[in-house]
């Protein structure tokens, strides 16, 4: 099964912005675009079946190189059958490089051109991550979808900085692509540049002489403003190729991914719907819901009454937050379960609208459903 097996189709492209709904194929199966990936760190969705998310609507799955790559290893999940059969998940996964944790694990990384050398988080021991590496673990892991190794900035950092970030990725992206063996899995780019869109264009210039099958916009989400966010979206995506798909890495509020599908963008992914869901609150139609709040303690509502999950379809408001109260596990369980379900069904919902050519429409109708939240 090799490069054939990739196949991205445009089915309509809205009028009146850069909107666009498609069909992504791949081994695993068909993604209907744009689409939100929850996000299976350490292989697991936490707290959530893959039943429950296949019935929530879920497509796609991302897992995390630099995670697994520590515990239990690439070479268990691979003796094990991959993460497709250890998870028990028969749709497509996409794994994230590990170019984030640069980012996030920042206090705990040494980096050169070589590459980045990471002070495990969970012992101390030493971990060495090459672009070579990257690719190499996650030809291991057998996801559908890889991501070549880049580096993440902050968004506070000098333009120097930014600019060395910029040309490291597009390095880093031709040692990766040089460096795969497996022709059944699709590695993306990624343009990096912070918010500076002569250096997004520099990236993207760099990146696209090497024809990935797919581009991923990095770097953004990293504690810009949103305005600042949306801005680098309208200076890169037209920079991207529009025969492919086009994935904005980690950014997940359901304001930003309606406005990163006005701007073209195919596929999200952020643990925003589960972490959330742990810490007690719930993404509605109406807003976002805070259920340690006194206010939901007799209320009898279900979360979302537009919402037909199992959650909305079962327990009242003034449950979910006893369970909270009372530190039950079942409530972060549910609390997840329901987030992840409205994802599904924000997303199912613009996509219809951008077909309808309503997409517009469609934001300024959630944006004033979501002016309250309690």
């Amino acid at each position: 099964m090799g490069a054939s097996a990739f196949r991205f189709e445009l089915e309509h492209t809205d009028a009146s912005s850069r909107a666009r709904v498609g069909r992504w194929a791949t081994p695993h199966g068909v993604v209907e675009t744009p689409a939100f990936m929850p996000v299976g760190t350490a292989a697991t969705v936490k707290g959530l079946t893959p039943e429950q998310l296949a019935a929530a609507g879920v497509q796609m799955l991302l897992a995390n190189t630099y995670h697994l790559a520590l515990r239990p290893g690439a070479d268990v999940i691979e003796e094990l059958g991959g993460l497709h059969r250890v998870m028990n998940w028969n749709g497509p996964i996409l794994t994230d490089s590990g170019g984030f944790q640069v980012f996030s694990l920042a206090k705990l990384t040494e980096i050169d051109d070589e590459h980045v050398v990471f002070r495990s988080h969970i012992d101390g021991s030493s971990f060495s991550l090459s672009p070579e590496r990257a690719v190499g673990i996650q030809e291991s892991l057998g996801a559908d979808c890889i991501m070549c190794l880049d580096e993440c900035p902050p968004h506070d950092v000098s333009r120097e900085r930014l600019e060395s970030a910029v040309d490291r990725t597009t390095r880093w992206a031709r040692r990766c692509k040089e460096a795969q063996c497996r022709s059944d899995q699709a590695l993306f780019g990624i343009v990096q540049g912070g918010t500076d869109p002569g250096l997004r264009e520099r990236s993207a210039a760099g990146l696209l002489p090497l024809d990935f099958p797919g581009y991923a916009i990095g770097g953004l989400g990293v504690g810009e403003e949103p305005a600042a966010m949306y801005a680098a979206l309208d200076s890169s995506v037209p920079l991207l190729p529009a025969d492919r798909p086009r994935y904005l890495m980690g950014v997940g509020r359901p304001i930003d991914l309606i406005e990163g599908v006005l701007r073209g963008i195919d596929l999200f992914d952020c643990v925003m719907p589960t972490r959330n869901g742990r810490n007690a609150m719930a993404f509605t139609s109406q807003g976002l819901l805070r259920l340690r709040n006194a206010c939901h303690q007799r209320d009898r509502r279900p979360l979302d009454e537009d919402c037909h999950c199992p959650v909305c379809r079962q327990f009242s408001r003034g449950y979910l937050r006893h369970l909270f109260m009372a530190d039950e596990m079942l409530g972060p369980i549910l609390l997840s379960l329901h987030n992840v379900a409205y994802y599904q069904r924000l997303m199912a919902d613009l996509r219809e609208a951008c077909r309808a050519g309503r997409g517009s429409e469609f934001r300024s109708h959630q944006l004033a459903r979501w002016e309250t939240s309690v």
